[in-house]
């Protein structure tokens, strides 16, 4: 699945993101509020390998 991802130009991280948090688990550390999943990989990578378009719903966080 990862490949897929690699092939993109512009790379959409959710470093930074309002839903975007780390759940501490060995398998699957991180995780989206807004998609209300935990994955192995970066939910921006997960929403591109899945939809084969990049997140539209990053929301950057005011600190």
């Amino acid at each position: 699945m990862l490949k897929k991802y690699e092939h993109s130009k512009k790379k959409l991280t959710c470093n930074g993101c309002l839903y975007f948090y780390i759940t501490y688990k060995k398998n699957r550390p991180w995780g989206c509020k807004k998609f209300g999943f935990i994955s192995k990989f970066l939910p921006s990578i997960e929403v591109f390998n899945t939809t084969g378009t990049e997140c539209a719903y990053k929301i950057k966080r005011i600190n």
